[in-house]
């Protein structure tokens, strides 16, 4: 039985238990003393989903979900072919405005002037046979010798040759003094149009690249070479109106609810340390950024963001985080540091109060005389001097030299 035991107890020296750590906080006489700690998500200060801003088939996605990207690079492409081909429309069209506009501008060529001089002559003269001819017809008539019917086609030959006369001389003068400035006037305004309609096919076909509008990380890839993307949205499995989503993973904040019974400890500016859950013995230094302009009345809490100053790969969006906001102290500097440890790390044995040290992969208890609690940490007055990992979690079955595994 003694073997068994002695073999029970080894055996739970040997296999490691896995717990939770943190690290002591030392407060400096005259650093900032902690005012409220609250839990939240860490989140990016800024994150972008890229839509399109025309209606086509994906062709080509040039990024991968984590990439990292430059502002202005280029991360997809939809299909140009029709795009092109309106290009070319207008591009032809413009060509045809400005041919026309030089032409009105250049005037009538001497050979289309002496072209209308001709015509114009040739009425004239068609008018004096006329003349003559209506002459002879009326006297013939008068005598008896032709007929009413043969004297009227001879005033209608001399009327139309009147009006024949008068549609060349009009000709002429129109070609002598060539295009008015109205025509010209509209033809300008019609290549202003075709330009326009150039630069709107050009700004389609450019719309085509969708580059990403600042540097940063991609969150997640929603589309697919293939899929139909447009710019309004369509539920279902349907075409899609966002391809990318990314952000600054160099610019992230920390999503705090606050009770309102405590808001009155927190301010804009704030000082405050954010320690991640995931990796308790590390911390980060902040300030508060942002109060939300209206609280939630269901959860009667405030929503603030905590601009985290100094992050790094390690963190991610979406990891739960704690956040200590600080308040510089009211008495003047002086006296010995504080120490302040989460209370889960104090446990009491045969009346004795301990904390367990993470020393290495083994535990190790040290004594210690508390203080007063505030907002959930305990001020250490002997035992620790700051910045040991002290477990908080699994700390119950702890024994001196018990063999750890610290949960990440």
């Amino acid at each position: 039985m003694i073997l068994a035991v002695g073999a029970f107890l080894l055996r739970g020296y040997l296999d490691p238990i896995e717990v939770e750590v943190a690290v002591a906080q030392r407060l400096d006489p005259g650093a900032p003393a902690p005012v409220l700690t609250a839990g939240g998500y860490i989140i990016p200060h800024r994150k972008v989903e890229l839509a399109p801003k025309i209606t086509g088939r994906v062709e080509w996605v040039g990024v991968e979900k984590g990439d990292r990207v430059e502002r202005g690079q280029v991360v997809l492409r939809i299909e140009q072919r029709e795009f092109l081909v309106a290009v070319d429309r207008a591009e032809a069209a413009l060509l045809g405005a400005r041919a026309r506009l030089k032409e009105l501008e250049a005037g009538s060529r001497p050979e289309e002037i002496e072209r209308a001089r001709a015509a114009l002559e040739e009425a004239r003269s068609n008018v004096a046979n006329a003349v003559l001819e209506l002459d002879r017809f009326q006297r013939l008539y008068a005598e008896g010798a032709v007929s009413r019917q043969l004297l009227d086609g001879a005033k209608n030959r001399y009327e139309v040759a009147l009006a024949q006369r008068m549609a060349a001389e009009q000709s002429y003068e129109l070609t002598r003094i060539g295009p008015r400035q109205e025509q010209i006037d509209l033809a300008r305004a019609q290549v202003r149009e075709a330009e326009a309609a150039l630069r709107a096919t050009q700004v389609d076909l450019d719309n085509t690249l969708i580059k990403v509008p600042v540097a940063g990380t991609i969150l997640e890839r929603l589309v697919e070479p293939g899929e139909i993307v447009t710019t309004s949205f369509i539920g279902g499995r349907g075409a899609k109106s966002a391809v990318l989503s990314l952000a600054n993973l160099m610019v992230l904040d920390v999503e705090v609810d606050v009770s309102q019974n405590e808001f009155r400890k927190v301010r804009l500016n704030q000082p405050a340390t954010i320690v991640p859950d995931a990796f308790p013995d590390r911390t980060y230094r902040g300030y508060l950024a942002e109060l939300a302009p209206e609280a939630n009345r269901q959860k009667a809490t405030l929503q603030v963001k905590v601009r985290i100053l100094d992050p790094d790969d390690t963190i991610r969006p979406e990891m739960n985080a704690k956040v200590t906001f600080l308040e510089p102290p009211r008495a003047t500097p002086g006296g010995p540091p504080k120490v302040l440890v989460p209370k889960e790390a104090i446990v009491t044995r045969d009346g004795q109060r301990l904390v367990y040290l993470a020393n290495g992969s083994k535990a190790a208890g040290r004594p210690v005389k508390i203080g007063a609690e505030v907002d959930g940490k305990v001020e250490v007055l002997e035992g620790l001097q700051g910045g040991e990992t002290v477990v908080v979690r699994g700390v119950e079955a702890l024994r001196d030299g018990q063999r750890l595994r610290i949960k990440r």
